[in-house]
C-alpha cells in the first residue's frame, strides 16, 4: 500500500520554477522558461501536457481559472475561463424525467455539460501576458499524445477505478481512453491520437478553431444526439472574462482568490474567522487547532454554498461576506468545547478532479493556474474522433428557483476550482493552490495556516496531515492515517463524526503546489503534493 510518506525537501532556484502534479508537465513548463518564455507561457504549456498525461482530471473539454502577478506593475490579475450553461436550457426537461437535481449518472450526464472554457482561457491569458503564441506552447502536449507517455502510479490507480471504467465503457467513444478495452497500468505507454488531433487543430487555428469549426460541430452534434442542450451558438458566443480578484488580509499577508462564480471566497471567509483565534498557541496538528479550523470552514462553506453563483445573473454580496465585522459575528457561533450542530448560512448584509499548477519566472512574474473537468473524465462523454472528455460542471446548478445558483440559460455554474496567491508589503509571497473539488478551500486554509501561523516551508506545509469535511454529505470529518489517537478522541468528544482514510484514498485530501518568492534575493522555494506523482523543478 502506498503510504504517501514524504522525505522531500523544498526545491530552491532563482531563475524560474514550475510545480505540478506530473513530472513530464513540470519539465515541459521549465523548458519554456529556459527558452525565453514567461510564467504564463509555461503555465499554458504545462496545463496542455497535463491534459494528456492526466486526462481524467483536466482537459480542453473543461474550464480554467488563473491569477497572474505582474511584477512590474506589482498587481494581481484574474481570468475566469469558465463557460455558461446552454441558451437552450429547459428546467422542465429535467422535471419531466422526475429529476430533482442535475444528473451525473451515465445515461443523463449530457444535461451537466456546459460550454468548455479552457481553450479560450489559454489563448486569452497568452495574448494578454504571454510572450509566445498558443502554437508555440502546445508542442509537447501534441508530442506526448501522438508518440505516447508513461502512465504514473497515482494516475494509474485513478484510471482503474470502477467509476471511471463504467463511465468510459458506457459509450463507444469513451473507449479512446481504455486502450485494448482496459485502463492502463502503472508504466504502460499510452497514445491518445484523437486528442492529439484536436490539440493540433487548436495549435494551428487557435481558439477560433475550437469554438467555431469542426471541433465545435463535433461537440454540439454529439451532445444533441445524446439529448443535451449545447448548440453551436453557445460555443461561438463564449468569451473568457478578466475579473477583479478578491482578497483579505490574514495576519499581515494579503491572500488573493478569483471572485465568484468560483469558490475562492470560501477560503477567504474561513481565514477571516480563523484570524480571531491564536492558532499558533494551540499547536500544530493539535485537537484544538483542528477543531477551530474545521468549525471555521463549516461556517464558510455554509455561506459559500448558499451565496456563490454567477454574479452576472445573481447578486453575490462579496464585500459583505469578506468584511471583518461579518467574520467577528460568525466567530460567535464557534465553541471551543463542542461542534456547532446547527450551522446555517448567515446574513452578511446585517439585516473533480482537477489539476493545479504554479509557475514563477526569473522576472518575478507568477501564474497560479487551475484546469478541471470536475469529476474524473467529467461526464464520461468523450467526443467521437476528437478525444475530448466533456466536463460535468453543470451538475452544480440548483433546481430550486429561490437559490442564487438556480439553473438558467447562459449562466455560469458554481465552481470549486480556485487558484491562490499571497502578497506581503506589495511583493509576491506565494503562488499556490490545492486541487480537489470541495477540498480546495479547505486545502488553502490549512496550507496557509501551516506557513503563516507555524512557519513551515512550502514542502512541509504540503506534507502535513490534513482534514477533509464531507461538504456534500453528512459532514463527516475525514482524517489521514497517521494522526494520533488523542486527536481522534478529542474531536469525537467535541461531537465530530470522524473517519480515518488510508492508502490511495488519501488523494481526496487534495493536490497542492506552492512556490514562494523572497523578494530581496529572488529566491524561489517550491513544494509539491506528496499524495500525487508531481514535482517542483527550477533552474
Amino acid at each position: 500500500m502506498f503510504n504517501f510518506v514524504s522525505r522531500r525537501s523544498a526545491v530552491l532556484a532563482k531563475n524560474g520554477m514550475v510545480a505540478t502534479s506530473q513530472p513530464l508537465a513540470s519539465q515541459s513548463g521549465l523548458e519554456i522558461l529556459k527558452n525565453g518564455g514567461n510564467a504564463v507561457d509555461a503555465a499554458v504549456a504545462t496545463a496542455a501536457v497535463l491534459n494528456v498525461v492526466e486526462p481524467m482530471s483536466t482537459g480542453i473539454g473543461g474550464d480554467m481559472f488563473a491569477l497572474y502577478w505582474d511584477n512590474k506593475q506589482k498587481k494581481v490579475f484574474a481570468i475566469n475561463g469558465s463557460g455558461c450553461q446552454s441558451r437552450n436550457v429547459r428546467v422542465q426537461d429535467l422535471t419531466d424525467l422526475g429529476l430533482k437535481s442535475i444528473p451525473n449518472e451515465k445515461n443523463n450526464s449530457h444535461f451537466a455539460v456546459s460550454v468548455p472554457g479552457t481553450v479560450d482561457g489559454w489563448e486569452s491569458i497568452i495574448n494578454k501576458f504571454g510572450s509566445m503564441n498558443l502554437s508555440d506552447v502546445l508542442h509537447d502536449s501534441i508530442n506526448y499524445a501522438e508518440k505516447g507517455f508513461p502512465v504514473s502510479e497515482v494516475i494509474s490507480n485513478a484510471w482503474s477505478s470502477k467509476e471511471v471504467i463504467e463511465k468510459l465503457s458506457f459509450r463507444k467513444s469513451g473507449e479512446q481512453f481504455l486502450p485494448n478495452g482496459n485502463p492502463p497500468k502503472y508504466g504502460d505507454i499510452v497514445k491518445l491520437p484523437e486528442l492529439a488531433k484536436s490539440l493540433r487543430i487548436i495549435s494551428e487555428g487557435g481558439a477560433e478553431a475550437f469554438y467555431n469549426g469542426e471541433i465545435a460541430s463535433a461537440i454540439t452534434n454529439f451532445i444533441q444526439s445524446e439529448g443535451g442542450w449545447l448548440c453551436m451558438e453557445d460555443l461561438i458566443k463564449h468569451k473568457s472574462e478578466w475579473v477583479k480578484p478578491i482578497s483579505t488580509n490574514y495576519r499581515g499577508y494579503e491572500i488573493w482568490e478569483c471572485p465568484p462564480n468560483g469558490a475562492g471566497i470560501i477560503a477567504l471567509m474561513a481565514l477571516n474567522i480563523v484570524e480571531n483565534f491564536d492558532i499558533r498557541s494551540m499547536g500544530l496538528q493539535s485537537p484544538e487547532t483542528y477543531h477551530h479550523l474545521i468549525e471555521s470552514m463549516r461556517l464558510a462553506f455554509a455561506d459559500g454554498l448558499f451565496y456563490v453563483a454567477d454574479p452576472n445573473k445573481s447578486h453575490v454580496p462579496v464585500n459583505e461576506l469578506l468584511s471583518k465585522d461579518y467574520a467577528s459575528r460568525r466567530v460567535m457561533e464557534i465553541s471551543a468545547n463542542e461542534k456547532n450542530s446547527n450551522i446555517c448560512y448567515g446574513n452578511p448584509m446585517g439585516g473533480g478532479d482537477t489539476v493545479y499548477l504554479s509557475v514563477v519566472d526569473g522576472e518575478g512574474n507568477a501564474c497560479s493556474f487551475i484546469n478541471s473537468l470536475y469529476s474524473s473524465f467529467g461526464t464520461g462523454l468523450v467526443v467521437p474522433d476528437y478525444g475530448i472528455a466533456l466536463q460535468n460542471r453543470g451538475s452544480l446548478f440548483s433546481l430550486d428557483p429561490e437559490h442564487p445558483n438556480y439553473l438558467e440559460p447562459n449562466k455560469k455554474p458554481y465552481h470549486t476550482i480556485i487558484p491562490g496567491m499571497a502578497t506581503k508589503n506589495g511583493e509576491l509571497y506565494l503562488s499556490f493552490g490545492v486541487m480537489g473539488g470541495f477540498q480546495q478551500p479547505q486545502g488553502h486554509l490549512q496550507t496557509l495556516v501551516n506557513m503563516i501561523d507555524f512557519d513551515l516551508d512550502p514542502q512541509k506545509a504540503l506534507d502535513a496531515l490534513r482534514f477533509r469535511i464531507d461538504v456534500e454529505g453528512d459532514g463527516t470529518v475525514h482524517l489521514e492515517e497517521g494522526v494520533n489517537s488523542e486527536l481522534v478522541n478529542e474531536l469525537t468528544k467535541k461531537g465530530h463524526k470522524v473517519n480515518i482514510v488510508s492508502g490511495y484514498d488519501r488523494v481526496s485530501f487534495g493536490g497542492g503546489q506552492i512556490i514562494s518568492r523572497e523578494h530581496s534575493s529572488n529566491l524561489l522555494m517550491g513544494g509539491t503534493e506528496p499524495r500525487k506523482d508531481g514535482v517542483a523543478i527550477g533552474w
